[in-house]
């Protein structure tokens, strides 16, 4: 079983890399102050289950998984990462902050027949409160984690078999670079990137994989106004700027970017 080393007296980890990268995306407080609402979060609905093909995080999960296997699902949102997985699924454990996604996931896995059970709370903090199951999945969350060496191994330690974790090639609100350069004059960082997410894994003792993939088509079944309200949102700006962005929008894949990654290990 991995164990998280604090590595050598005064040398900068990965870890420590990756936080400061985080951190690098903090919004200025005067920028903040003005926000007519909170730059974070995310609609329910952007994270139910594609009509698409399974991807290869889907694969990943189903090529361990047993008959009527055990899941969890952290960071379950809407439960795009594990309601795909269908029939060959026994039960699906989600965890996430939000009530309200919790509430989401559970209608989508209601009309589709899933068995289902919710954990409202924050990983790992609410992990002894979580089952051992077969496999774990984490989708889209890495980005939002600072601490992620005890928060992947947190991970493991509930997997009976494999945890398939999926996210950006690069943090997603890089797409917004641009935007944050046009409105408010603002460079943003280009990274971290996954990458930087398994030397991380790797640094903690975990033997994962990394695989490149496209989502297609990015932003999916997204109307125009949702994706002038969602750059607006987390620009801090107001509906009298909607025509700019829109503009400036033209066909970027902002809210779902293309450019995906499967992390996934045995334990």
């Amino acid at each position: 079983m991995p164990t998280l080393s604090s590595g050598r007296s005064g040398a900068t980890t990965a870890q420590d890399k990756w936080a400061a990268h985080l951190a690098a995306w903090a919004i200025p407080q005067h920028i903040l102050e003005r926000a007519p609402e909170s730059p974070w979060g995310f609609p329910p609905s952007l994270f139910l289950p594609s009509e698409e093909e399974q991807n290869p995080a889907h694969r990943r999960a189903l090529e361990v998984l047993p008959p009527s296997g055990w899941i969890l699902d952290v960071g379950a949102g809407g439960g795009a990462s594990s309601l795909p997985l269908g029939g060959r699924v026994g039960v699906i454990v989600a965890l996430d902050e939000s009530a309200a996604m919790l509430e989401t996931f559970g209608r989508e896995a209601d009309r589709l027949g899933i068995e289902h059970r919710a954990i409202q709370g924050s990983w790992p903090e609410a992990s002894p409160e979580a089952p051992l199951v077969d496999v774990v999945i984490c989708g889209n969350v890495f980005y939002n984690v600072g601490a992620l060496a005890p928060f992947a191994l947190a991970l493991g330690r509930h997997a009976g078999i494999r945890v398939v974790a999926e996210l950006t090639e690069r943090h997603p609100q890089v797409a917004l670079n641009d935007f944050w350069r046009h409105f408010h004059g603002l460079d943003r960082p280009e990274g971290p990137t996954c990458e930087d997410a398994l030397e991380v894994l790797t640094e903690a003792g975990i033997e994962a994989h990394l695989e490149r993939w496209k989502r297609t088509p990015p932003d999916r079944s997204r109307t125009r106004p949702e994706l002038v309200a969602f750059v607006r949102r987390r620009l801090c700006l107001t509906q009298e700027r909607d025509s700019e962005i829109d503009e400036l929008l033209g066909e970027r894949a902002v809210l779902q970017p293309g450019d995906m990654a499967t992390l996934w290990w045995d334990v």
